[in-house]
């Protein structure tokens, strides 16, 4: 504690401990080695490409390696920003090349010649805090449920971030003396489901056998298992085309529609 020239105290913070060292002009050992590197591809490209591109591969090595935009260089960022779109591609191409099959859209995935699968998707309902006799309840219409199959069934539980349009507030408010509460608002939904995650459960049902029949029953299965799970509350979708396709990867399956 030192006092000043006004006979305030002041107290003088020590440097940090776990201060990276800086070497020059450049804040760490390593990122002067890394600007080595760039001056001798400058060096090699210059005979071939030019002196003046040599020297821009070297400055901008310089630049690279001595400015950090938040905590990090910028060419990692770019190049962290590159790999991410080349991951986003191969996903999106995954996702939208095969969809537009007709079994798809008719809601069916066929993982042999004679297996069909169709997939249901629902979310979860909170049950910790019902009453013994609810619980027992709820169990039983579980149960029902599960004795309403034929057995080809499968569950897959996840996690899904929770989309707030249903909980922003209604446009047709328009500008007036609420819309800085309602835009407080609409950031405040942004920010609680971005914090927060839904669970999202995919239920399988699939047949074995070849023919209408089969595909009809196998249909009256999807029927039932969607107006069993919306006695419980719940909101589920019978999935087709894209959803379905994306669903079928969830469970492992290639969820093109064709035979396997």
């Amino acid at each position: 504690m030192a006092p000043t020239e006004e006979g305030v105290p002041v107290v003088v913070l020590p440097e940090r401990v776990d201060r990276r060292l800086r070497l020059g002009p450049f804040p760490s050992a390593r990122d002067a080695v890394k600007f080595l590197c760039y001056a001798a591809v400058g060096a090699l490209l210059a005979p071939f490409a030019g002196v003046p591109v040599g020297l821009g591969v070297t400055a901008i090595g310089f630049v690279a390696s001595a400015w950090h935009r938040d905590g990090q260089p910028w060419d990692e960022q770019a190049l962290a920003a590159l790999r991410w779109k080349w991951r986003s591609f191969g996903r999106e191409a995954a996702v939208i090349a095969r969809p537009g099959n007709p079994l798809l859209r008719h809601g069916f995935v066929r993982l042999a010649p004679t297996h069909f699968v169709a997939v249901v998707r629902t979310g979860g309902t909170p049950v910790a805090y019902l009453p013994p006799a609810e619980l027992a309840r709820r169990f039983e219409m579980f149960r029902d449920l599960l004795r309403a199959t034929d057995g080809h069934f499968a569950f897959l539980a996840t996690f899904a971030s929770i989309h707030g349009s249903p909980f922003f507030p209604s446009a047709a408010l328009g500008p007036g003396p609420d819309a800085g509460a309602c835009s407080g608002y609409a950031d405040l939904v942004r920010l609680l489901c971005r914090r927060r995650l839904g669970r999202r459960v995919y239920v399988a049902l699939g047949t074995s056998e070849a023919g209408a029949a089969s595909i009809a029953r196998l249909e009256g299965q999807v029927a039932s298992v969607v107006e069993r799970l919306a006695a419980f509350g719940l909101h589920p979708v019978r999935l087709r085309d894209r959803a379905l396709f994306e669903a079928a990867r969830r469970f492992g399956w290639n969820g093109t529609g064709d035979a396997t």
